[in-house]
């Protein structure tokens, strides 16, 4: 009898040990969710915040017009839409798409002209620039503004000039002669992003229009008190504006970015959520040889007056406990690292001597985290229900059992 006793509880300790070992997996998981997806969150909110350091939130432009006729009338259309009261500052601009060729070096680029008193109303620019000044791009001064990957690939610097080529030209009788014209380097800017900094010039707005009097877009870009209600803002003005004003805002200029970052936070999502699922499975069997493992006590209580509902009960809420416990542990775990990410990763990287993210490869130095309230919510709900659909089947086969058959087996 001894030794049944001891057999009995090395079986109950084994079924603890799986029934623990399930509880610190759905906590893993929990928290290794939470904290996966406000690193992602944080990044999105990076690289947002640097694109918003140069790109406008709302621009306002006259498709198929010169950029000189639209120039002559950008006052009316910025006081019209500063009739909005979320418009906090406007600016205008000329868009256009160029080479620009310093010796056998040659490079595409956005070209955007700006008015430099101006642009400090509506992007971060001013505080970007690493060598020069804006206020260098003066009306026929022809001078630009490049960003520090383009200037280093066309081996540059400020008092450099390089040569401008525009897509349209002038056909003669020797052929097709593309629009050129030469530009001095006024400055080298830097936003941290390096699709911008690689592709993107700035010049004055006027000598844009002159140079792409063909080619170019211009209207007015415009800054929000929010930017998060850009879309709702873009479509008011739309309301107000005359019909050949087109208004865009920067969720549809960058819609390609923010969809692939939803897809891959989604899939991201669906991954480690796996290693929930494979907790809960975990749930299922330990609950399954709880099940066969007190076969004899469940026919006891059968016989006592129990019924099938209130024994599957008993392993229901068992289950859940687990579950409930599992998740709670996780969303601290995961919320506390979250948080905490910005004191975390410099002690790990101090600990172990190396750098997760060399600024010379990521443009940004520190791992950033953005923990959101409906991320955890969403998370600690699929791990909860997860438990509870662990439990069904085991509670259910509980509820079965037949004490007359148990009982005479043993």
């Amino acid at each position: 009898m001894a030794r049944a006793r001891r057999r009995d509880g090395r079986k109950d300790r084994f079924v603890s040990f799986i029934a623990a070992t399930s509880m610190a997996g759905i906590a893993l998981g929990v928290a290794a969710l939470i904290v996966v997806l406000s690193v992602m969150n944080g990044f999105q909110t990076q690289v947002r915040d640097r694109m918003l350091s140069v790109l406008p939130h709302i621009e306002l432009y006259v498709p198929g017009m010169a950029p000189g006729q639209v120039l002559q009338h950008w006052q009316q259309i910025a006081q019209d839409a500063e009739k909005n009261r979320a418009v906090k500052g406007a600016a205008p601009f000329v868009a256009a798409q160029a080479m620009l060729v310093r010796g056998e070096s040659l490079s595409g680029v956005q070209i955007r002209g700006i008015d430099p008193k101006l642009e400090s109303a509506v992007s971060d620019i001013h505080g970007q620039m690493m060598d020069g000044s804006l206020d260098a791009l003066q009306p026929g001064s022809y001078a630009i503004v490049l960003g520090n990957q383009i200037a280093a690939s066309l081996g540059v610097h400020r008092g450099d000039t390089v040569l401008v080529l525009a897509p349209q030209g002038s056909i003669s009788p020797a052929g097709f002669a593309p629009r050129m014209r030469q530009f001095t380097v006024a400055g080298i800017f830097s936003s941290g992003y390096y699709e911008y900094d690689a592709s993107l010039a700035f010049v004055n707005y006027e000598d844009a229009a002159k140079v792409f009097r063909d080619s170019g877009t211009s209207g007015v870009r415009l800054r929000i008190a929010d930017m998060q209600r850009a879309p709702e803002v873009a479509q008011q003005l739309k309301q107000i504006l005359p019909p050949a004003v087109q208004a865009s805002d920067w969720t549809q200029n960058n819609r390609t970015w923010f969809a692939a970052v939803r897809t891959e936070k989604r899939m991201m999502f669906l991954i480690l959520a796996l290693i929930v699922a494979v907790a809960a499975f975990n749930l299922l069997s330990s609950l399954v040889m709880a099940v066969k493992d007190k076969q004899s006590d469940i026919a006891i209580l059968r016989t006592l007056g129990a019924t099938p509902r209130e024994i599957g009960r008993i392993f229901l809420v068992q289950g859940t406990l687990i579950g409930v416990v599992g998740t709670l542990l996780g969303v601290g775990f995961g919320a506390l690292i979250a948080y905490n990410i910005d004191v975390i990763v410099p002690f790990l990287e101090r600990l172990f001597g190396v750098h997760f993210l060399p600024q010379q490869v990521y443009f940004i130095s520190e791992l950033p985290s953005t923990p959101e309230l409906s991320d955890i919510v969403t998370i600690a709900v699929t791990s909860l229900v997860l438990s509870v659909l662990a439990t069904l089947y085991p509670s259910w086969r509980a509820s079965r059992l037949q004490p007359a058959e148990v009982l005479r087996h043993d």
